[in-house]
């Protein structure tokens, strides 16, 4: 199966399914030298972790990191770093009275039409289970752009309709959505739960920030920082829209007011605006990159639905077991870490074009 691995001067692999022994992901590109250790990854992966509060899914899972190579005594090597996440809290039996029908919404029916094989537990490959994989990558990735003073911020703007309109950065990890509008977060919380009783799931929309990216990252023409970082959250499997800088409104926009004017203050360039969000022709500018992802609500759910088996005949289903009523919270360290891995991709190629 190809199409597991990302980047090429920072270049990663994941492997493993939802229900089986591990997962985990290796990571080649760190130089040697660079202190890590558990507690640096564990941190990312203990806010993507399932079972953190009642918006989530209450599947039990610690995700503790296990660093395979690549690390002695607490420093890098500057070989693959492999790091291992065991599944523990498995529960296969929900699965198996569905294993013969496709659950809609998900990627079975593909699956099965591609490899001619699949992994019906939890969705296998498929599974969100697999992004804790991209967390711990991206954890590593954080700690090289914390170096270069360079800081990811993640929170969710929309939920179920609701929307954000206050920004304060204190409150993203205060509440259990990851809003940074203390007010509006209750609010989400609320149409969470009420689409739960219904048997029902919400989507809606996270938003990253980019603080402190140095101008001159992205390799035109087919590999745009844009293009790049697009590619990449567009990869999370609940991930159905990206929108850089101010995105789809550009388009009910003039000239005159997408435009960002550029000025000369005290021998400084200044943007008086950012709704190229960050990149013009592929390349940052030095500004905050800001990118907003499209969530869809939760495929599994409990409501009953019309799909069909693997012999094409027409079934109904309902999907029991332990799922998330909105994936959105626990979306957010991953959206993070994809663009962490992106950002450090595109560092060492430029590191590498400037000869240093």
């Amino acid at each position: 199966m190809s199409g597991s691995s990302s980047g090429k001067m920072f270049k990663i692999v994941t492997f493993g399914e939802s229900h089986g022994k591990a997962i985990g992901v290796v990571i080649d590109g760190v130089k040697s030298g660079m202190k890590i250790s558990g507690s640096d990854i564990q941190k990312e992966l203990d806010r993507r972790r399932p079972g953190q509060s009642r918006v989530s899914t209450q599947r039990r899972e610690t995700d503790k990191v296990e660093i395979l190579s690549g690390v002695f005594r607490g420093k890098t090597l500057g070989t693959p770093i492999c790091l291992l996440i065991r599944n523990k809290d498995v529960n296969s039996k929900d699965y198996e009275k569905l294993k013969n029908i496709f659950r809609p919404g998900h990627a079975g029916y593909t699956y099965l039409k591609k490899f001619g094989i699949r992994d019906y537990r939890g969705g296998g490959r498929a599974s969100g289970r697999e992004t804790a994989a991209r967390v711990a990558a991206g954890a590593v990735a954080k700690k090289i752009l914390r170096k270069k003073k360079i800081k990811i911020i993640g929170h969710a703007i929309e939920i179920a309709g609701v929307k954000a309109k206050k920004f304060d950065a204190k409150e993203i990890e205060k509440n259990p959505v990851r809003c940074a509008d203390k007010k509006v977060a209750k609010k989400m919380e609320q149409k969470i739960i009420s689409a739960q009783k219904t048997g029902d799931s919400v989507g809606g929309i996270v938003e990253i920030i980019a603080k402190g990216v140095p101008v001159g990252l992205g390799e035109p023409v087919f590999e745009k920082l844009d293009a790049k970082l697009a590619g990449a959250l567009m990869g999370i499997p609940a991930v159905k829209g990206v929108e850089i800088g101010a995105g789809f409104g550009a388009a009910k926009m003039k000239g005159s007011q997408d435009n960002d004017p550029i000025r000369g203050v005290k021998g400084k360039i200044k943007f008086l605006s950012n709704n190229a969000g960050g990149i013009l022709g592929g390349i940052s500018t030095g500004q905050e990159i800001v990118v907003r992802i499209a969530i869809k609500p939760t495929p599994s759910i409990s409501k009953e639905q019309k799909t069909i088996d693997e012999k094409g005949k027409n079934r109904k289903i309902r999907v029991l077991g332990r799922h998330d009523p909105c994936i959105v919270p626990r979306v957010v360290p991953v959206a993070e870490a994809m663009v962490a891995l992106v950002l450090v991709d595109a560092l060492k190629k430029q590191k590498m074009r400037e000869g240093k």
